[in-house]
């Protein structure tokens, strides 16, 4: 079974691929962003199962989820994320996703949800979409839009203005804009404030 795990943050995506590479039958590959996810697919052909990162960069809500869909041939394509709601989740499912992982799920049940997805079944925790949205959502997420979300991603990258502009296929100007009201959000003094503020929040 060949899995492709695209995430920008390279814990999650090392860990993930540790968890699922241990399984004798699971041959894992990696990437950070839509756009190198894919050119491996244009390249090495459909994957059985790809893993996308909601909020990485290219993603564009769930524009990346159906560029990825139309690349990999038939094969299931999932959605994975630490701050999506279950709305968001629904969303990707109506959307064509064929599962949606919190990345709070446990090892054992990764795995066993990456079997069940490769084999076309449809994989979300009967749990996180059963209980309340209070209780799932991160405090700070919650005040954001899932773009000034995407900003913030990239401020917590160290990223300049201009840089994020590029991943997200947006104007400069349009970021700068995006800043200052997450910044307005967040009571952060500054970009740099903000930063922290979603780190020390498990944000990112």
């Amino acid at each position: 079974m060949n899995v492709l795990i695209a995430d920008d943050h390279d814990l999650v995506r090392d860990t993930l691929a540790v968890f699922l590479g241990a399984e004798n039958e699971i041959n894992v590959e990696t990437v950070e962003d839509l756009d190198q996810a894919c050119k491996l697919i244009e390249e090495r052909g459909s994957f059985d199962l790809v893993l996308l990162d909601y909020t990485m960069p290219g993603m564009n809500g769930l524009d990346g989820l159906h560029k990825a869909i139309a690349l990999n041939d038939g094969n299931p394509v999932a959605i994975m994320s630490g701050t999506a709601s279950r709305v968001v989740a629904q969303e990707a499912l109506d959307a064509g996703a064929v599962g949606f992982l919190p990345k709070t799920l446990p090892a054992k049940s990764l795995v066993n949800a990456v079997r069940f997805m490769a084999a076309g079944e449809t994989y979300v925790p009967v749990k996180f979409m059963t209980t309340e949205e209070e209780e799932e959502v991160n405090p700070i997420a919650e005040k954001l839009s899932s773009r000034e979300m995407q900003v913030l991603g990239g401020l917590c990258q160290g990223l300049a203005n201009k840089e994020i502009a590029r991943e997200l296929d947006l104007q400069e100007v349009t970021i700068k804009l995006h800043v200052k009201t997450l910044c307005n959000k967040l009571e952060a003094k500054n970009r740099t404030h903000a930063a922290m503020i979603a780190k020390e929040a498990g944000l990112f």
